[in-house]
């Protein structure tokens, strides 16, 4: 599940308190929802099949904890950023998604709860 990324790609890799590290919450996520170049290279990151950026080495770290808990130690800029980059690779890379869910929740023991947290 951790496949949120993009979920995803908006988690942070430092904490603050009880709540991720807000300095990726100006990320822009309009432009990586836009450019499926760019949206399939964090994809391909996140499945050890490409290389990742700064931003998504610290969201790819973080991704386990975050779909482990549906994002609960997420800023409110963070849980609609995330949900953004999620449903943006739902819609254009749906084969990709299923590969990020199968690497990240195998067991599909949080798949329910981050599917209701991604459609609300």
């Amino acid at each position: 599940m951790k496949f949120l990324i993009v979920l995803s790609c908006l988690v942070l890799s430092a904490f603050a308190g009880e709540k991720y590290n807000a300095k990726y919450d100006n990320f822009d996520v309009e432009t990586l929802v836009t450019n499926e170049r760019l949206l399939k290279s964090y994809i391909n990151c996140f499945l050890d099949k490409g290389r990742c950026t700064a931003e998504g080495s610290d969201f790819k770290k973080t991704l386990p904890e975050a779909v482990e808990t549906v994002c609960g130690k997420c800023t409110e800029k963070q849980k609609v950023n995330i949900k953004k980059v999620i449903r943006a690779i739902q819609d254009k890379f749906p084969k990709y998604w299923e590969d990020l869910v199968q690497k990240n929740d195998p067991s599909g023991k949080h798949r329910d709860n981050f599917d209701k947290f991604i459609k609300s």
